[in-house]
């Protein structure tokens, strides 16, 4: 297109969006600003309901229950590097997401997304992952409520629990986003509440404040050790391979943050409480995952047999052993029962995740156009149903136990969402340059990180590093379990091959720079968009700060 004829076309985004650049378009592709996509999904999410599920989705049973086996595995410093790093590349693809889909809150997300800046085989193949990484996630939710519920009775077959949460779940997301956003709104409470409790609580205890009055200091720190000599490896080399023992586990604590990106679809004034939830993460990161991992450290030392989840019987979150050990009577029963609210509002949160997901990938064409369907109400209630036949999966730990199976399928989960933080970052760079190269400034954008590209770069490197060592203990002498190697590279394998597969299908060339598409929908988020009301009040004041 010549100068002239932009001159002629010049299109300015609309003045609620302040992306402060002048767009062109030509006659072919007028419609790009004027026709928003179709989607019957409604915004009912409110503020507070994004805020709470943004929370939610990093505080959950990998925290609560999966910290046993990395404090076992790595040992206090090992646990708290490991999540320390993790928590680094959960930051750099939060930032990434959160420029694109505060500045493009559409059905789908991140998949949507792929599919506007790398090319259709690309959001394909993220769409699909991401679907399998939230589908698997629920079963292992749900297991991992049987296991806390076993801390009271272990007597009654874990089928009965299972089914039971498994109905209160499907029931939650049946009565749509609003009820959704409600019940995690609550569940998400509690568990803010329960984590800042049990830290405050942790450093009680450490300091002897508890009936026993021991004072533990750093006292695990030195025996059992800081380091675990992971599979009795001695030296540096087998600290070093219990430190990143740890890195697969806490990824799938951190899993979960990305959520926000498929509420966004659904979310009332995405352009303002988006970018308002992205710049919290690191908070939440700091103080409830380091904080919390630093307190177990401090309070279980990693030999205690009670870490190992293997054994339905004695598997119990850390925290529970924790207090425990101190002889505070009866409030291990109330931290475990805040900690089953967590695994319901985890699997809440995935079967929520997952139906998105497959409702974006049938709005793009990868899935059959009957996952599209919704109600009046704008429930895509066909994605859901299906999507909720999974939960099943989680009866395999009957017979093997429901911490086995927790954590195969933390395994499966853990994969398949790193290689999703991957294809977020990927699908950034794009956009990067994408907007870049089109002219348009970033800094006028809703929301904008200094540090990109590169922390878009270090989450792409990372993942992948990440990933393709998560499975190595299996290959040391006499250490294969068939189970390990499936659940964490049978994800890593398909990504490849789906993107192929479907490449090969639909010839669909990568997206060029200068083809981007960075105005479809963008007047619809614009009519959804608005300024709140100022609180005038202290506590209005606080609970918009909060929230």
């Amino acid at each position: 297109m010549t100068d002239t004829e932009k001159d002629d076309l010049k299109l300015h985004t609309p003045s609620g969006s302040d992306v402060g650049k002048t767009m062109y378009y030509d006659s072919e592709a007028q419609s790009l600003s004027e026709v928003a996509p179709e989607s019957g999904l409604k915004r009912q999410l409110e503020n507070r309901h994004i805020a709470m599920i943004s929370i939610g989705g990093v505080i959950g049973t990998g925290l609560f229950l999966g910290t046993a086996t990395s404090l076992q595995n790595g040992g206090p410093i090992g646990l708290l590097l490991g999540y320390a790093v993790v928590g680094s590349v959960c930051y750099a693809v939060m930032i990434s997401l959160g420029e694109m889909i505060a500045y493009l809150p559409l059905p789908g997300g991140h998949i949507k997304l792929a599919e506007r800046f790398v090319d259709p085989a690309f959001s394909f193949v993220l769409g699909w992952n991401y679907w399998y990484n939230w589908t698997f996630g629920m079963p292992g939710e749900l297991s991992a409520a049987a296991v806390l519920i076993n801390f009271w009775n272990n007597s009654v077959n874990d089928a009965v629990w299972i089914t039971i949460c498994a109905v209160v779940v499907i029931t939650i997301n049946m009565f749509g986003a609003g009820v959704y956003g409600e019940c995690e709104f609550i569940f998400a409470s509690i568990k803010v509440i329960t984590i800042t409790a049990l830290i405050i609580l942790g450093i009680v205890l450490d300091l002897g404040g508890g009936p026993n009055h021991d004072r533990i200091g750093f006292r695990y720190w030195k025996n059992p050790g800081p380091f675990v000599q992971y599979d009795h490896v001695p030296g540096a080399k087998g600290q070093f391979l219990g430190f990143f023992a740890v890195l697969t586990q806490a990824a799938f604590s951190f899993i979960g943050t990305e959520i926000v990106a498929i509420a966004a679809a659904e979310a009332k004034n995405p352009r303002r409480n988006l970018p308002k939830a992205i710049r919290r993460v690191y908070v939440r990161i700091l103080l409830f995952y380091v904080g919390g991992v630093t307190i177990i450290g401090l309070l279980v030392p990693s030999n205690n047999p009670d870490l190992n989840l293997a054994h339905a019987n004695a598997a119990k979150s850390p925290f529970v052993i924790a207090i425990k050990t101190a002889g505070i009577k009866g409030l291990p029963h109330v931290i475990n029962a805040a900690l089953l609210t967590s695994a319901w509002s985890a699997a809440s949160s995935e079967l929520y995740t997952s139906s998105r997901a497959l409702y974006g990938l049938a709005m793009t064409g990868s899935a059959p156009k009957i996952f599209s369907r919704t109600n009046r109400m704008g429930l895509p209630y066909v994605s859901i149903l299906f999507c909720a036949l999974f939960w099943t999966l989680a009866y395999m730990g009957i017979n093997g136990g429901s911490g086995k199976v927790f954590g195969w399928l933390s395994n499966m989960t853990s994969i398949a969402g790193l290689m999703t933080w991957f294809g977020i970052c990927v699908t950034y760079l794009r956009f990067y340059k994408g907007f870049k190269m089109q002219g348009f400034d970033r800094k006028k954008l809703p929301y904008a990180s200094s540090l990109q590209p590169y922390a878009a770069w270090y989450g792409v490197i990372s993942c992948a590093i990440i990933c393709f060592f998560s499975g190595w203990s299996v290959f040391m002498n006499g250490n294969w379990d068939t189970g390990t190697f499936i659940t964490k590279y049978l994800p890593l394998m398909l990504f490849p091959v789906l993107y192929i597969a479907w490449k090969l299908k639909t010839r669909a060339p990568i997206v060029r720079l200068e083809d981007m598409d960075f105005l479809t929908g963008l007047k619809e988020v614009e009519a959804d968009s608005y300024d709140e009301p100022v609180p005038t009040s202290f506590m209005g004041k606080f609970w918009a700060w909060l929230m």
